[in-house]
């Protein structure tokens, strides 16, 4: 049986990585230290043989026992709240934890896939954003802790594949949505379904013009699985090329949820990309892999995935208390 260490294990995206490797046989082993992460999400595998779990911060010396075949690196705060509340978390997550693991992959003789993401090109100047694209990202500004600690990871991915042989994999992930997100992360799909669930006035930040474009989580984990057995090295962009303005969405949403919220409009946040959109043609090309979920009906899941959550966890204003994590 292969065995497979899956860190950030217990966030959004990395509960349903484990799902899947456990489908396709795979002993795996979850890690997370659960600053972002919730147990809830993988609670439903603690019964089985093929999955342990490790909780432990990954920027500490991190240590496996036995046979590891592949690791997935996935644990990052991945949303801009998180950024401006634990900085330095996230800076170190995406340095010192990817350094840690890359030191463990190359002791284990395992192939390793990292997860980047859309936000190294920034604010682009590109349209869409094709992986030759080196970005436009401001360096000291509010987003810039997860735009550098992923392009450092990137970096540093390369030098361990080019410099130590190490089997290296690059993922840059476009926005995905789907059952498991937290509701109050700051995203726009959590944040547009919860005030609509809550009767509250749907809040677009700017002019609405900026566009997205969202991935249904099956489609984005069938593009990793494809990527981490495939033989190509360099980066390559998973998400669903399927650009919408957020106005646009925010109108979806109301359709979708059959509320009559009224929009309302704030100040752009610093740095915010205005433009949102993965040219897909190399995971096409040497993955065979496009996105075949259209949002309706991704949506239609992850609204139902919303509308299960009890009074207490839709009414919650606070998504994340971190004051264990930074004192």
């Amino acid at each position: 049986m292969k065995r497979i260490l899956i860190t950030g294990a217990a966030g959004f995206l990395g509960s349903h990585l484990c799902d899947r490797f456990i489908k396709e046989g795979y002993f795996v082993i979850g890690m997370d230290n659960l600053i972002t992460g919730d147990l809830k999400n993988i609670e439903h595998l603690f019964k089985l043989e093929n999955f342990e779990f490790y909780h432990h911060d990954i920027t500490k010396f991190v240590h496996v026992p036995g046979q590891l075949d592949y690791i997935l690196h996935f644990a990052s705060p991945a949303s801009p709240i998180d950024y401006l509340k634990i900085p330095i978390q996230t800076l170190k997550v995406g340095s010192l934890g990817t350094h840690n693991l890359l030191g463990l992959a190359r002791v284990k003789n395992a192939r390793i896939l990292i997860a980047s993401t859309s936000e190294v090109y920034g604010d682009p100047l590109v349209h869409p954003q094709t992986e030759e694209y080196y970005g436009n990202v401001n360096t000291i500004g509010p987003r810039g802790v997860y735009d550098e600690a992923k392009r450092f990871q990137e970096s540093i991915t390369m030098a361990y594949h080019t410099f130590h042989g190490v089997e290296t994999r690059i993922v840059r992930i476009f926005n995905t949505y789907g059952p498991r997100m937290r509701l109050n992360d700051g995203r726009v799909i959590p944040a547009f379904i919860g005030q609509a669930l809550r009767g509250e006035d749907l809040t677009i930040f700017g002019d609405g013009m900026q566009t997205r474009s969202f991935c249904y989580v099956d489609d984005q984990v069938e593009g990793i699985f494809r990527l981490l057995h495939s033989d190509y090295v360099y980066p390559v962009n998973i998400g669903n090329p399927d650009e919408i303005t957020i106005k646009d969405f925010a109108e979806e949403i109301i359709k979708l949820t059959g509320t009559n919220q009224k929009v309302v409009y704030h100040p752009l946040p610093i740095n915010d990309p205005l433009q949102r959109q993965p040219d897909t043609t190399k995971a096409k090309e040497i993955l065979g892999w496009e996105a075949k979920v259209d949002r309706a009906e991704g949506m239609k899941i992850t609204y139902e995935y919303f509308k299960s959550l009890s009074p207490e966890e839709l009414s919650k204003e606070e998504h994340k208390d971190f004051t264990d994590y930074i004192k």
